[in-house]
C-alpha cells in the first residue's frame, strides 16, 4: 500500500493511502476538515492542491471547470497519489463528535405545512447523540435506505432530536414518512455528520440564509447561541428565510432568541404579499449593502448555495466567511 503525506495550510499533516479519501484519512488522524454530503455533489469540502497529485474517485459535480483548472478538489472523493500540500481550513483543536449508529423511536409526528412534517425522535435515556448544532444525521429506514436530515434543535437533556422533512415526489422515504410512519416506530440513525456549525462569529454580523427546510439547522444554531460565552457572541444576527408560498414559512422564526432582523422571502408570492420577493441573497443585499464584517451560514439547494456565494462575495463578503450546507436530492442517492 502506497502511503502519502498530506500537509495542510495550518502546518498540520497526516498520512493517507490510495484506498481512503483525503477527508476520511484526515478524520482517522483526528483532524477535522470541512464536509457535508460526502458524495462530490456539494462543495463544502472544497480545498486547493498547492503541490502534489491527486485522483478523483467519482465525478466532482460540486466543482466548476474553472475551479478544477485552478487546482480545487473535493476531499471527500479524492485520493492522494503523491505527497500533497493542501490549502484548506481545519478546525484545529475543536472537537467534532464522532458519528455512531444508534436505535431510536419516533416520539411524535406533526404536520407543519402541506408538504412538511416535524418528526421528533426518542433515544434511550443513556444513549443520546453528542452533536454540534447545525450538524445532520442519517436515518436508516425500512429496507436499509438512508436519508440525511439536519437536526432542528439544540442539544436537550431529554435526548430528543427534531427533524423537518419535506415530501419528495416519488421518494421512498417520503412514502414512509407521510403515509406509513407511526409513533413508536423503531428506526436507526447514524450521526452526527457534517461540519456546518458556528465558528468565527465573535463580533461579526451573523447572517443566516435558508430556503425550505434549510431553516432546520438555523433553528438549532439559534437555540444554542444563548449558551455561548459573551466574548463569542456576534455583533448582530439576521435571518433570511426563502420559500415559494406564505404557508411554506412553517414556524415563527421571530420567536427564536437574539435575532436582530428577520426577513421572509417568497418566490411565488400571492398579490397580497407585502414582504420581499425573489432570491434570499438579493434580499440580503437590499437590506445590508456593507458585507465586509459579515459571516454567512447558508443552507438550501446546491443551486442556491452557489448563486449566493458568488453574488455575496462579489458584493464584498470575505470568501472565507461563507459557510454552507447544501441539500442533495434524494433521487441521486442510493
Amino acid at each position: 500500500m502506497n502511503m502519502a503525506i498530506v500537509k495542510l495550510s495550518s502546518g498540520r499533516s497526516f498520512q493517507t493511502s490510495g484506498e481512503s479519501s483525503i477527508l476520511d484519512s484526515a478524520f482517522l488522524s483526528q483532524i477535522a476538515l470541512p464536509y457535508s454530503c460526502k458524495t462530490g455533489r456539494c462543495s463544502a469540502c472544497k480545498c486547493r492542491v498547492v503541490a502534489g497529485q491527486t485522483k478523483a474517485l467519482i465525478a466532482e459535480i460540486g466543482l466548476s471547470e474553472i475551479e478544477k483548472s485552478k487546482g480545487w478538489i473535493l476531499s471527500c472523493v479524492r485520493i492522494a497519489t503523491t505527497d500533497i500540500d493542501l490549502e484548506v481550513e481545519d478546525f484545529g483543536d475543536a472537537i467534532v463528535p464522532e458519528a455512531r449508529t444508534l436505535a431510536c423511536r419516533i416520539n411524535s409526528l406533526d404536520k407543519l405545512a402541506p408538504d412538511v412534517i416535524k418528526v421528533v425522535l426518542r433515544l434511550p435515556p443513556k444513549g443520546g447523540v453528542d452533536f454540534l448544532p447545525g450538524q445532520y444525521i442519517n436515518i436508516i429506514g425500512p429496507g436499509g435506505i438512508r436519508r440525511s436530515y439536519s437536526i432542528a434543535n439544540a442539544p436537550r437533556v431529554d435526548n430528543l432530536l427534531e427533524i423537518h422533512i419535506r415530501a419528495v415526489a416519488g421518494g421512498v422515504m417520503s412514502q414512509y414518512w407521510f403515509n406509513q410512519a407511526a409513533v413508536n416506530d423503531l428506526l436507526r440513525l447514524h450521526g452526527p455528520q457534517g461540519t456546518f456549525f458556528l465558528r468565527n462569529i465573535a463580533k461579526r454580523d451573523l447572517i443566516f440564509l435558508a430556503t425550505g427546510t434549510g431553516i432546520a439547522p438555523v433553528k438549532a444554531m439559534l437555540e444554542a447561541l444563548p449558551s455561548f460565552k459573551v466574548d463569542q457572541h456576534p455583533q448582530s444576527i439576521t435571518v433570511i428565510w426563502g420559500a415559494r408560498h406564505e404557508h411554506d414559512l412553517y414556524f415563527d422564526v421571530e420567536a427564536l432568541p437574539n435575532i436582530k432582523k428577520y426577513i421572509p422571502v417568497l418566490s411565488r408570492a400571492a398579490a397580497a404579499w407585502q414582504g420581499e420577493r425573489g432570491y434570499v441573497q438579493d434580499a440580503l443585499l437590499r437590506h445590508m449593502s456593507d458585507l465586509r464584517n459579515g459571516i454567512v451560514y447558508a443552507c438550501g439547494s446546491d443551486a442556491m448555495i452557489d448563486c449566493a456565494k458568488s453574488t455575496l462575495t462579489a458584493a464584498g463578503l470575505p470568501s472565507q466567511y461563507f459557510y454552507s450546507d447544501a441539500f442533495v436530492c434524494s433521487s441521486t442517492l442510493a
